[in-house]
């Protein structure tokens, strides 16, 4: 994002919040200025002194909700727990994320927006799941040393499992199949997240 086209201000967070219930409920393209203004309870003069354009304001709102949600996540990361309590903590969240109303919003609009805005899913991908990535993968390599876990590429394995948890869930969410997984399915999914990921690279320490 182009530092230089945003300033904040005391009605930064007003903007944002305003803006994010927006983008949720019309999308990025059906989004109008006048309405997050609207929303915001400001001007429009005080919106466009933050954000220069619409993309600016989405990618900020877009960013600042998936650090949010990485952030939290890592705080589940506990360095001397046992894999198996740090993977299904770790499903958990990722699942809740990838079921929940703003995770499937923000994944179609990226979407939908690649080809004219291809810095918005760029943008996404690194405020959220890339963070994630790291630190996962910064416990798989001390669960490694432990002798818990037998993983050379740490950065796969970390992908590996984070696509684990989305098996059966997201592509049927996203393309609409099914409104929402039932708990049974939640369960299902994140216990074989967990047990195929162990199965493959789990230790007798594990």
């Amino acid at each position: 994002m182009e530092a230089a086209d945003i300033k904040r201000g005391r009605k930064w967070d007003q903007v944002l919040q305003g803006a994010r219930g927006v983008f949720l409920r019309d999308g990025f393209e059906g989004a109008s200025v006048d309405v997050i203004a609207r929303e915001a309870g400001v001007s429009k003069a005080t919106l466009y002194s933050y954000f220069a354009d619409k993309r600016l304001l989405f990618m900020e709102v877009a960013n600042v909700e998936c650090r949010r949600q990485a952030e939290a996540a890592l705080q589940l990361i506990d360095p001397a727990a046992a894999p198996a309590v740090v993977l299904r903590a770790a499903a958990e969240h990722i699942v809740s994320f990838m079921r929940s109303d703003f995770g499937q919003r923000i994944f179609r609009i990226c979407v939908a927006e690649a080809d004219r805005f291809p810095a918005l899913g760029a943008a996404f991908y690194r405020s959220g799941p890339m963070l994630a990535r790291e630190k996962l993968g910064a416990y798989l390599r001390l669960a490694t040393a432990r002798g818990e876990l037998a993983i050379t590429d740490f950065d796969l394995a970390a992908d590996q499992f984070a696509e684990l948890c989305r098996a059966g869930i997201h592509a049927r969410l996203i393309f609409g199949i099914i409104p929402a997984p039932t708990l049974a399915e939640i369960e299902r999914t994140i216990e074989g997240a967990v047990e195929t990921f162990l199965a493959r690279y789990g230790t007798e320490k594990a």
